[in-house]
């Protein structure tokens, strides 16, 4: 495997996930009662500690994001 190839799979991987993320915060912005009401029909907890929960992982995946995706790919256009 090459620095290209290396390359564009950081970038690839970079606009999915960004996509992902991007998706999934419209939903939570646009139809927030209409996710909650789908998510409490399953799994039944209070609007105040779902709130909680979905910004906890609002802030892991972007964390995550940011460390496995987007700083490789940066690393790489710098070597190459």
């Amino acid at each position: 495997m090459d620095i290209q190839m290396l390359e564009s799979f950081f970038m690839w991987c970079t606009i999915i996930n960004g996509g992902i993320y991007i998706l999934w915060v419209m939903f939570f912005m646009f139809a927030p009662d209409f996710v909650y009401r789908i998510q409490s029909y399953w799994f039944p907890i209070p609007r105040e500690t779902y709130n909680a929960i979905i910004y906890a992982f609002f802030g892991l995946f972007k964390v995550i994001f940011i460390v496995f995706n987007i700083v490789p790919y940066l690393a790489l256009l710098i070597i190459g």
